[in-house]
């Protein structure tokens, strides 16, 4: 019963957020602060409903670079609402080009400037990404990345795609990874609490001076840097249930 009351109550929310922040995006369109706004906007009434508690230790994320390529594991659609606890200041991201088709987010999702890609076109998917590159060097703003590409649903880290690092390494901005702890399967929305979770980021990773040659050891030290945090914070929770039992706090 309880499932279906947050299920409902998440519906409602989700359409009167896209709203607002589709308001938000006419009266300032393309903003790139907007998509911290319209994060904020759907992940604190969520937390609420859904009672998922969230700590977090994201000091390398909010001091991060003016520019950089932020990049995080991508569980579930709930990302939207977990992640958007932790957006930084002036961050936008990469989308696939059918999100514009979803009613209202995808109108929000355009209109707070994030990038919308064909993935089924190579020759738009690269003219995308040389955009990006030209926004990362001379427009103070970072981009967040799935490097999976894809919902892992839960399990382990997928194989990453070259498309975070071709921009940071392309653009000479450092990478900064971002963990969440595997809450997906964890979830107990017919339950009061529903559960807890970890966000944390790591240290920078600089690109200064790589070539494209380097890409593919820097893919598997992100991957290899981001698996180990995930992990850690599992255990965490393991051993210490109620390490998140606090407020959810953004940092």
């Amino acid at each position: 019963m309880l499932y279906l009351l947050r299920m409902l109550l998440m519906g409602l929310h989700f359409m009167v957020a896209g709203v607002l922040g589709v308001l938000l995006g006419i009266c300032r369109p393309f903003n790139p602060d907007n998509s911290r706004l319209c994060a904020r906007l759907y992940a604190l009434p969520a937390m609420w409903i859904l009672r998922l508690r969230v700590k977090t230790q994201v000091d390398s994320l909010r001091n991060k670079p003016n520019s950089c390529v932020i990049i995080a594991n991508h569980q579930s659609n709930y990302d939207l609402f977990v992640f958007g606890n932790v957006v930084p200041y002036r961050t936008v991201c990469i989308g696939k080009k059918s999100l514009k088709w979803v009613p209202l987010f995808g109108q929000l999702f355009w209109l707070a400037g994030n990038v919308l890609i064909d993935r089924g076109n190579a020759q738009k998917a690269r003219r995308s990404m040389l955009t990006t590159t030209h926004t990362l060097q001379h427009e103070d703003t970072s981009i967040w990345v799935f490097p999976e590409g894809t919902r892992n649903l839960g399990e382990t880290l997928l194989p990453f795609k070259k498309g975070a690092f071709q921009m940071a390494i392309a653009a000479g901005v450092p990478i900064v990874p971002v963990c969440v702890s595997t809450y997906v399967k964890q979830m107990k929305l017919n339950a009061w609490n529903s559960g807890d979770i970890l966000i944390r980021s790591l240290p920078a990773i600089p690109t200064t001076g790589l070539t494209m040659d380097d890409m593919p050891q820097l893919m598997l030290t992100c991957r290899a840097q981001m698996l180990d945090c995930i992990e850690a914070m599992d255990r965490e929770l393991q051993t210490t249930p109620e390490i998140a039992g606090e407020p959810h706090r953004i940092r």
